[in-house]
């Protein structure tokens, strides 16, 4: 466990951050390009971990990105991220975005991800993050089911590498 004091999810959560859709946000099909928003979730979700452990983060793992709906250009894409669990020196963070009738109001969940970030030191190496303190019902329940995830995660990277020795 790390010696740094733990820290409430709500210290380093993007609630709702606003990005407006243009024409060059647009794949072939006329509706938003999958990539950009993959990347933008990474981005943020990069702030998130540095908030939560004062220090230079890294992606380690993206896992379970669902497209739930396009969004088209008259959206404006809501993007909210949460820290859900630490472990040592690694993060787990959920993203969730939003399409926003730009014109009606009316909303629609779009995506859901989960980042996997690893805090490092000045030399290049992981180092101890603080705890997460969920602090709602719906934190705790992230909370858990992080770790249902890790033990995926883990357990799969064992079994690929009995595999492949």
């Amino acid at each position: 466990m790390s010696e740094k004091p733990a820290k409430p999810v709500s210290a380093s959560a993007i609630e709702k951050h606003v990005y407006k859709v243009f024409p060059n946000d647009m794949n072939s099909h006329d509706t938003v390009f999958g990539g950009m928003i993959m990347a933008k979730c990474d981005r943020l979700a990069l702030v998130v971990a540095e908030r939560h452990s004062a220090h230079v983060c890294v992606t380690a793992a993206v896992d379970s990105i669902h497209f739930r709906a396009p969004a088209t250009g008259k959206d404006t894409l809501l993007f909210s991220l949460t820290l859900n669990r630490s472990w040592g020196s690694s993060m787990e963070i959920g993203a969730r975005v939003e399409a926003e009738n730009s014109y009606t109001g009316d909303t629609r969940h779009i995506l859901s991800a989960f980042f996997t970030f690893v805090a490092l030191d000045e030399d290049g190496k992981p180092v101890d993050v603080p705890e997460v303190i969920p602090e709602t019902d719906d934190q705790r329940r992230r909370y858990a089911n992080a770790e249902i995830r890790r033990a995926g995660r883990l357990q799969t990277r064992e079994q690929l590498s009995k595999a492949n020795s």
